[in-house]
């Protein structure tokens, strides 16, 4: 790799990264970032990796940020940064879908969240709800998060032209 694109890997990394801490912030402010009913509106970004392969480490890495400096313990810090990379690797792997399926690459984060998050809240928080319970919380909440404004960040971006522009 050159070193004008080893750069412009690295910053595009860093800035879905920061992304990803800033808008998880934001749904922190209003109290749905963590916790049985979440609307991390970060999951929205995790539609990237169609576009920009270094979304994918950008994403895990804020995540991982984003969890440690909200105080989240240590096996969510994990756990909850490996549902987000899982999302973001899948979404690029459905990157060749046709351009009216494209919403299915959101699948794979709302999937992995809703399979790995409830044991992390149940085993590592005591939280006493049952598994099905936070398993239909976190999948409503991917689902508008990931899935309804992934898929309008994705034509939004898509009908502007934006990567091209900052490529």
């Amino acid at each position: 790799m050159k070193k004008r694109s080893l750069t412009l890997y690295l910053t595009r990394g860093a800035a879905v990264s920061a992304l990803y801490v800033a808008l998880t912030f934001i749904s922190s402010l209003v109290g749905l970032s963590s916790g049985v009913i979440q609307l991390r509106l970060s999951e929205a970004l995790c539609i990237l990796p169609l576009f920009l392969p270094e979304a994918i480490p950008g994403l895990f890495v804020g995540c991982m940020i984003a969890n440690l400096v909200s105080g989240a313990v240590f096996w969510d810090i994990i756990f909850g940064s490996l549902a987000t990379l899982i999302g973001a690797v899948g979404a690029r792997l459905l990157r060749r879908l046709p351009e009216r399926l494209k919403w299915l690459a959101t699948l794979p984060t709302v999937v992995s969240n809703s399979l790995i998050v409830p044991p992390v809240l149940i085993y590592a928080y005591g939280v006493p709800e049952g598994y099905l319970f936070i398993t239909v919380t976190v999948a409503v909440g991917e689902i508008l998060s990931a899935s309804l404004f992934g898929s309008l960040l994705y034509y939004k971006i898509k009908k502007s032209d934006l990567i091209k522009r900052i490529g």
